[in-house]
């Protein structure tokens, strides 16, 4: 048969580019074909798995494992807060301590401020001004000044002795 076909392609001239055998012409259907989509050719098939009936066993080594790791965990994590407290507590005393710092300023202040009303408040105008106003003091010997004479033997006041009188006292029993 392979004889045939030579015979043939002798007699037959196919149409010029579309021939197989030429090595110029383009293979044009290659230029037609569709390329393959990513794993095409891999075929997945589901089946429904139930594991409702399925009981797993305990593993009482696992177990214990999981519990000795927890309190590792534990010891470690109270180790950690033991080595953090002081300094922990140090940082709270330092804002405490500036708060205070603060507070005492805000008080000073306070304080200036306070003794400057007090001094407004006690000056003598306006001492005067609260005594006139309140009616504290006789206004006719406001401004009078009073000396005293001194007394030739230089005693300015004689005291006398207080007077005893004997007056019977009954007790009664």
């Amino acid at each position: 048969m392979a004889t045939l076909a030579q015979i043939f392609d002798r007699f037959y001239k196919p149409a010029p580019g579309l021939a197989s055998g030429e090595p110029d012409a383009p293979d044009y259907s290659e230029a037609f074909r569709l390329r393959m989509f990513p794993n095409e050719d891999v075929y997945f098939f589901v089946k429904k798995i139930d594991n409702s009936g399925v009981v797993r066993q305990s593993d009482p080594r696992t177990r214990r494992a999981c519990w000795h790791v927890i309190g590792a965990s534990v010891a470690v994590a109270v180790f950690l807060s033991g080595l953090l407290l002081p300094s922990v507590q140090g940082l709270m005393a330092g804002y405490r301590i500036e708060a205070l710092r603060q507070e005492k300023r805000l008080l000073e202040n306070q304080r200036s401020v306070l003794e400057v009303q007090e001094a407004k408040l006690l000056t003598t105008d306006h001492l005067q001004h609260l005594a006139e106003a309140q009616q504290f003091v006789d206004s006719a010997n406001l401004y009078k000044t009073f000396y005293l004479d001194a007394s030739p033997e230089g005693v300015l006041a004689k005291a006398s002795q207080p007077t005893v009188s004997a007056a019977p006292t009954e007790d009664k029993q």
